[in-house]
């Protein structure tokens, strides 16, 4: 059974976005360095344009890089300062559940409520959403769709199996039969097609489709379960609490595919986190949440 969210307090809450901060710079950083593309992405790009930086509501930070970018970074993730943070995927940690990769702060813990069976490391985050390429056609894009719906669950079965009741609890036990490494080896031969020059539209393979997530389904078929690649090659630097992050050049594109209105605020009754938190500990020296102190 899912254990009780914890609610932060807005200091805790604060202080959480500024960790996450820390592992943003950190890993810019690192790309500069490798001259390596990606592009603040979702809630994050939102802010940046909106806020300047965090929404204020925002409790998680999300970075997107094509494939190349992001099996360039793998490569280089131990160049990162280890007391800061640390790479995480389910290649260096088997019991990890993601197809995914995060950025995790050293010396915190941040478990999610649902999640506190699950024996990977934990930690405050940072999502790296690494999007490989999608069919050319509508119909090989829904096929690949529900292909990547069907891995998903398999993975997600682990918690499911956990959290839910009746049949869907019956439902996850059996999928979690599968083997995890069955599933990832799936996921390496649809992204061994992947590349910077191919002129497909491209997604995070077992993650929900932008296009359907958010706008549910408002998009034609033929442009809702990818993006174009050029939104994560042609790049610009946005001011983010008072640091130089890289994003899409294309926002306004890209904020209307997923949000549609995106300068106009969400009621207050909307205005929540995404990620219930049951037990955390924040207590870790970081020159963000130092300098916020001496404002």
């Amino acid at each position: 059974m899912m254990d009780a969210a914890k609610k932060l307090t807005p200091q805790e809450f604060r202080t959480m976005q500024l960790l996450e901060l820390d592992l943003l710079i950190e890993f810019d950083r690192v790309c500069r360095k490798h001259g390596i593309k990606y592009c603040i992405t979702c809630g994050t790009l939102l802010g940046a344009v909106r806020h300047k930086g965090y929404i204020p509501w925002d409790d998680d930070s999300d970075i997107a890089m094509l494939r190349e970018e992001y099996e360039k970074f793998r490569a280089v993730a131990d160049e990162m300062d280890a007391s800061v943070c640390y790479f995480q995927d389910h290649y260096n940690d088997p019991e990890y559940l993601w197809q995914y990769g995060k950025l995790r702060r050293t010396g915190t813990s941040f478990v999610r409520a649902g999640q506190e069976h699950m024996k990977g490391k934990t930690g405050v985050f940072v999502d790296i959403f690494v999007l490989d390429d999608c069919p050319k056609s509508v119909l090989g894009m829904e096929l690949q769709d529900l292909w990547c719906f069907f891995l998903r669950k398999i993975l997600y079965s682990r918690v499911g199996k956990v959290n839910e009741t009746g049949m869907k609890k019956a439902i996850y036990s059996l999928l979690s039969v599968i083997p995890v490494k069955w599933v990832y080896g799936r996921v390496e031969k649809m992204a061994s097609r992947s590349n910077n020059s191919t002129p497909n539209r491209v997604r995070t393979l077992l993650f929900p489709t932008f296009g359907k997530l958010y706008m549910k389904n408002a998009h034609p078929a033929k442009i809702r379960y990818g993006m174009p690649k050029s939104w994560f090659l042609d790049r610009a630097e946005y001011d983010f609490e008072g640091h130089k992050l890289y994003g899409t050049k294309n926002y306004d594109a890209f904020l209307k595919y997923v949000y549609n209105d995106y300068m106009t605020l969400p009621p207050k009754e909307k205005r929540f986190p995404h990620a219930p938190v049951s037990s955390f500990n924040f207590n870790v020296q970081s020159k963000s949440v130092d300098r916020e102190k001496v404002k």
